[in-house]
């Protein structure tokens, strides 16, 4: 079992995205994702191609996971909390989201979550494939479970706080030994 907790020591990175008078959009999933993935990458400048890599992972998985929160969000900031540790980068991705999208939500990850990842990746392109569907849901956490080792949990809030349900998603990826 993968510890995906975000500690609450000075190893955490939280960065905050308000709902303001820009209003939040997909500019902001990847300006926010390539700044995260540049700073944890940082270390790793001595090694070019480990630079690359852990730029490149930890961007695509922050902005898969701010995508989605802006996408299916019920108003109200989104927060992101990193931290790398033992050779594990971790996030956590805060935000509400309403009832209707909640339970569609929950479906979705009964589906993807099931079974081999790749599996479950080729099945559902396939089925978007035959079926014209362009509704493409998943693809990119499959994608993070199947290609790049991604871990993920989600914690659906029980209480109701102004008719939103808050939505925290964790996930870790593993990065190389910073002395490689």
């Amino acid at each position: 079992m993968v510890d995906l907790t975000i500690g609450t020591g000075e190893n955490v990175t939280r960065l905050r995205l308000f709902d303001g008078p820009l209003d939040l959009g997909f500019k902001h999933c990847a300006i926010t994702s390539d700044f995260v993935g540049e700073f944890v990458a940082l270390p790793y400048r001595a090694s070019r191609s480990l630079y690359r890599e852990v730029r490149h992972n930890v961007g695509y998985l922050i902005n898969e996971l701010i995508e989605n929160a802006v996408k299916f969000r019920e108003g109200g900031e989104i927060l992101v909390e990193t931290s790398i540790e033992a050779n594990t980068f971790r996030v956590k991705v805060s935000n509400f989201v309403d009832q209707t999208t909640a339970r569609r939500f929950q479906q979705l990850l009964s589906e993807i979550t099931t079974g081999d990842p790749g599996e479950r990746l080729i099945e559902k392109i396939e089925a978007n494939a035959t079926l014209g569907n362009t509704n493409s849901s998943g693809l990119g956490l499959l994608t993070l479970m199947s290609d790049y080792g991604a871990h993920f949990a989600w914690v659906f809030g029980s209480r109701l706080q102004d008719h939103k349900i808050p939505l925290e998603t964790y996930a870790s990826i593993t990065v190389p030994d910073i002395s490689n």
